[in-house]
């Protein structure tokens, strides 16, 4: 396996759709982003795509890996190979948004992220569909942030 950085556009959209279902959402932020990845055989099978925000700070839009080769322990080792890029970019701070329950949420706690904030109904009102987990539905966004 192997860890690089790729431009934006050599992601396949499938797979940033395993972590956004929006379309619309990956376009807003991918041109512009720093993308990492985890390759195998010339094959993407991870993603950390990241923004610079401001001066120091940049936010994770998308992790993804792709459904064959899930919880083999690439999508922790794409996020930190992703962390000890911007620490070499100046970055300080890292933040993110997800969900307010479920495994993304405990996925970045074990990484060390900690919650800042939380934003009511982000997922109603940013999302054309309701997007369910364990069939619960999911309505705020936590704010979650590292210091590097």
């Amino acid at each position: 396996m192997e860890y690089v950085e790729l431009e934006p556009r050599e992601i396949p959209m499938a797979l940033l759709l395993e972590a956004d279902p929006s379309e619309d959402s990956i376009e807003s932020y991918l041109d512009e982003s720093w993308c990492y990845a985890a390759k195998q055989d010339n094959q993407i099978l991870g993603v950390c795509v990241v923004k610079l925000i401001g001066e120091n700070v940049a936010e994770i839009f998308n992790v993804s890996v792709s459904p064959a080769h899930q919880q083999q322990g690439i999508g922790s080792k794409v996020l930190a190979f992703a962390l000890k890029q911007l620490a070499r970019h100046d970055v300080k701070r890292v933040e993110l948004g997800t969900g307010t329950f479920g495994y993304q949420l405990t996925y970045y706690q074990r990484a060390g992220f900690r919650v800042d904030s939380v934003i009511m109904n982000h997922f109603i009102d940013h999302y054309p569909e309701p997007i369910f987990e364990n069939g619960i539905q999911h309505q705020d966004m936590l704010r979650l942030y590292i210091e590097l």
